[in-house]
């Protein structure tokens, strides 16, 4: 049987970013996928994520973002790869809202770049966008897009380089844990290690359950669509990013990218499901398409043109939308991520080092408490 020093459950965003982070420190690790990273079945596909600073969800959030940006930035350099582009990001939504009021909460305690505009100056600065007269935005000029598979492919590049072993199409069967190891049981073989990083996205409660953890975690069917949009109003290098928080829904879309079109997904509703059992024919649902073109029409109505493409993608939600970034109550040598709720992708680089600090530490950089599995 192999023994390695951390065996990681998962080789998806933070998966493959905290193997870099353990092998880059000496770290003997062996990475697990039942796929093969990058690839469809998780939650980084769909070739682009939006990183935002002054964070909405939460004041607390910002030195955590802030630190994944110097490391995607990181990233970008050690493999020459483009990762990042920045767009800035568009909130929108009505007065009152509560998103927005953390959005200029955030920049005022962080002192992040950050533009209010009225309803009449978007629609001057981007004639693509219409308003009503009672909504405002917040622009966050420096924010924008990340390449959301190829940073995982120079994760995993240079994880490999530092020494980590990656076992791809290799599903985990079995997670025994004893005092001073784990055993992690796959279909082909078994691997020894003194410790291992639960991070299998849409498939952590079923392994967090033989642990003993019955997390209130609720994987769910999301998709995103991108259609043929006026390039003049949309494209990359005019047009943001953007986030709508409407009074009983949320969007969120990205520029036309090369001539891709709009892509834009709705970020609240969504089917549980098993991820097992997941239908990922699009338009399965008429919301699949129905709810973002309705959006569309409503606010963006030159980028509601054909549908040229649609994706299913998983969310797996915890009740407060917060994260899960922990050890287990009773092992200290068993570490989980989880539960990133359709808004952890730009902090993945940051989660990774945070998982590989405890695992290597005992110990995070940063203060990880709102993040506490025993919060449930």
């Amino acid at each position: 049987m192999e023994s390695f020093d951390v065996i990681i459950v998962g080789a998806g965003s933070v998966g493959m970013a905290a193997g870099y982070d353990l092998a880059k420190k000496g770290v003997r690790t062996l990475l697990l996928d039942a796929y093969d990273p990058p690839h469809t079945m998780g939650s980084h596909h769909g070739d682009t994520r939006i990183i935002r600073y002054a964070y909405g969800e939460g004041v607390q959030y910002v030195p955590l973002v802030l630190r994944a940006k110097e490391l995607w930035k990181e990233l970008e350099d050690l493999s020459g790869v483009p990762l990042f582009t920045q767009t800035g990001v568009l909130s929108a939504g009505p007065v009152g809202c509560q998103f927005l009021q953390e959005v200029q909460d955030s920049a005022k305690q962080f002192s992040l770049p950050l533009e209010v505009l009225q309803a009449q100056e978007v629609h001057e600065r981007w004639p693509g966008i219409t308003l009503p007269e009672d909504f405002y935005t917040c622009l966050e000029p420096d924010s924008g897009v990340l390449y959301s598979e190829a940073c995982i492919r120079a994760y995993r590049k240079l994880a490999i380089q530092h020494g980590a072993v990656l076992r791809t199409h290799t599903r985990v069967t079995g997670l025994q844990v004893e005092p001073d190891h784990v055993i992690v049981q796959t279909e082909n073989a078994s691997y020894r290690g003194a410790k291992v990083l639960v991070s299998a996205g849409a498939w952590n409660p079923s392994i967090l359950q033989s642990l003993g953890l019955h997390l209130p975690l609720v994987p769910t069917r999301k998709t995103v669509a991108w259609f043929e949009a006026d390039e003049d109003l949309y494209q990359s290098a005019k047009f943001p990013a953007f986030v709508f928080t409407l009074r009983d829904s949320m969007f969120y879309g990205f520029p036309s990218f090369d001539g891709s079109g709009v892509k834009i997904g709705r970020h609240d509703a969504g089917q549980p499901i098993d991820p097992d059992q997941l239908d990922r024919t699009f338009g399965t649902f008429s919301s699949d398409e129905g709810d973002v073109r309705s959006f569309l029409e409503s606010y963006m109505p030159q980028a509601a043109g054909r549908l040229t493409q649609g994706k299913v993608c998983i969310y797996t939600m915890t009740p407060d939308e917060h994260f899960v970034i922990d050890r287990h109550p009773e092992h200290e040598h068993v570490v989980t991520t989880a539960g990133f709720s359709g808004h952890g992708f730009k902090f993945a680089s940051a989660v990774g080092e945070a998982a590989s600090q405890l695992l290597t530490d005992g110990k995070a950089s940063h203060n990880l408490s709102m993040f506490s599995l025993l919060r449930f």
